[in-house]
C-alpha cells in the first residue's frame, strides 16, 4: 500500500493518528480508540520503501544517527501531516498525525472565546496551553495566531518542531521557523529573537530549563509569549516551571511568574455522548491579583480553589466545565468522571442534580 492510500484512509475514517509497523495491519486512532483500518499487512521492506520516498538526505542522516526523526508534509489542498519515524525491535515504524489546514475559530473549537480573545490582546507576558499529547493544544494556538493575524498589526514569530499549521499574512506579519531546518534549537532561536523585532512569539513546547528561561526572558523584555506544556492543569504547570530550576534560582523565577504569567488554559478531549466525535473540557486560570499572590507565595495547592470561584475574571474549573457538558447532554456522566481531577466532588454534584442515572456512578 502506498503512503497516499494510507493518508486517504486517515481522512476517510476521520482518524487523528495512524500507526504503521512492519508485519502488522495498519491501525489508526479514531476519536479515542485505536482500531484497524486496513487488513493489508505491510512488510518491513514496504515500510523502508515509504521512508525512502519520504526522507530528504538530511533526514536520512538524522534517522541513521538518532534512530528517529520528525517532519511535516502537505497533502492535497487542506491537509498537512506530522510524521514521526522511529525504531522499535530494531525495525522502522511510523506514527503520522493529521492536521487540518483549515484553522477553526474559538467558537468552532467550543472553547471560551472571551478568555482566548483577551489572551490574544496582550502585548506582553506569557500564556501557557497545557494538556496531554493529542488534546488539541496546537489547534488552539493556531486559532489564537489566526485571531491576532486577523485583528492586529503584529509581527508573530513561531518556533516549531516541526511546523504544523501554516499561515498567510493578513494584518500581521508571520515568520515561522522550523527546528532543524531554519534554526537548530529553541535556545538558538530565542537567543536571536530580539534581532527579528517580534511582538508575539510562539514556542512549540517548553520541556527543559533553557527553553523555559529563554521564554521568561522574552516575556520580560516586553514580548507576548505563547507556548505549550505537557501538564494536566494550571497548578501543576506553575509547579513544573518552578521545578525546572535549581533551588537557589527559584525565588527569582517565582517573582517573574507572578507578574509575567497571564493565564493557563488546560484542555482534555472527551468523547461526545453519541460517540461520534470529541469535545474539549477545559480549565481556565487567569492571572487575577489573588492568583498572582498565590504564585508569589508558592501556595500552588490553593490555586484550584480560586479558579473554581473566579467567574468574575473568566476562570473555570475542570469540574465546572464537565458538569456543564453533562447538563447539556454533550458528554455522559461516566465520561465526565473518567476525565475529572476531583472525581468525588463531581460525583456529588452529579447526584445533587439528579444526573446519576447510570449505576456505575
Amino acid at each position: 500500500m502506498k503512503l497516499e492510500s494510507i493518508l486517504d484512509l486517515m481522512i476517510e475514517k476521520k482518524s487523528s493518528d495512524v500507526f504503521i509497523r512492519g508485519n502488522s495491519d495498519i491501525r489508526a486512532r479514531i476519536f479515542t480508540e485505536v482500531k484497524s483500518i486496513s487488513e493489508q499487512v505491510l512488510t518491513t521492506e514496504d515500510i523502508n520503501e515509504i521512508i525512502e520516498h519520504l526522507l530528504t538526505e538530511k533526514n536520512k542522516d538524522k534517522l541513521r544517527i538518532d534512530k528517529a526523526c520528525e517532519f511535516a508534509l502537505c497533502y492535497k489542498e487542506f491537509w498537512r501531516f506530522r510524521v514521526s519515524i522511529f525504531y522499535q525491535r530494531n525495525a522502522p515504524s511510523l506514527v503520522i498525525r493529521k492536521i487540518d489546514l483549515r484553522i477553526p475559530t474559538f467558537e468552532e473549537l467550543k472553547l471560551p472565546n472571551q478568555v482566548l480573545e483577551d489572551f490574544c490582546k496582550k502585548r506582553r507576558g506569557m500564556v501557557i496551553l497545557t494538556g496531554i499529547t493529542g488534546s488539541g493544544k496546537s489547534t488552539t494556538i493556531a486559532s489564537m495566531i489566526q485571531y491576532i493575524n486577523n485583528n492586529f498589526g503584529r509581527h508573530i514569530l513561531t518556533i516549531e518542531e516541526p511546523i504544523e499549521f501554516t499561515f498567510k499574512d493578513n494584518l500581521s506579519v508571520i515568520s515561522q521557523r522550523e527546528l532543524g531546518r531554519d534554526v537548530e534549537t529553541y535556545q538558538d532561536a530565542l537567543r536571536q529573537f530580539a534581532l527579528h523585532s517580534p511582538d508575539v512569539i510562539y514556542i512549540g513546547c517548553i520541556r527543559d530549563t533553557e527553553t523555559c528561561r529563554a521564554a521568561l526572558t522574552a516575556a520580560e523584555t516586553g514580548v507576548f509569549v505563547v507556548s505549550t506544556m505537557h501538564t494536566v492543569n494550571a497548578a501543576s504547570t506553575v509547579e513544573r516551571i518552578l521545578n525546572f530550576f535549581p533551588p537557589h534560582q527559584q525565588k527569582t523565577v517565582i517573582d517573574q511568574l507572578s507578574y509575567l504569567l497571564k493565564g493557563v488554559l488546560s484542555q482534555r478531549l472527551i468523547p461526545c455522548s453519541d460517540k461520534m466525535g470529541l469535545i474539549p473540557a477545559y480549565e481556565a486560570m487567569i492571572a487575577s491579583p489573588t492568583i498572582s499572590r498565590l504564585i508569589r507565595e508558592k501556595k500552588f495547592w490553593e490555586i484550584p480553589k480560586y479558579i473554581a470561584t473566579g467567574d468574575l475574571y473568566g476562570m473555570k474549573s475542570f469540574n465546572s466545565c464537565l458538569l456543564d457538558l453533562v447538563i447539556s447532554e454533550q458528554i455522559t456522566p461516566n465520561d465526565a468522571l473518567e476525565y475529572a481531577d476531583k472525581k468525588e466532588e463531581l460525583k456529588m454534584e452529579l447526584r445533587n442534580r439528579g444526573l446519576n442515572n447510570n449505576k456505575e456512578i
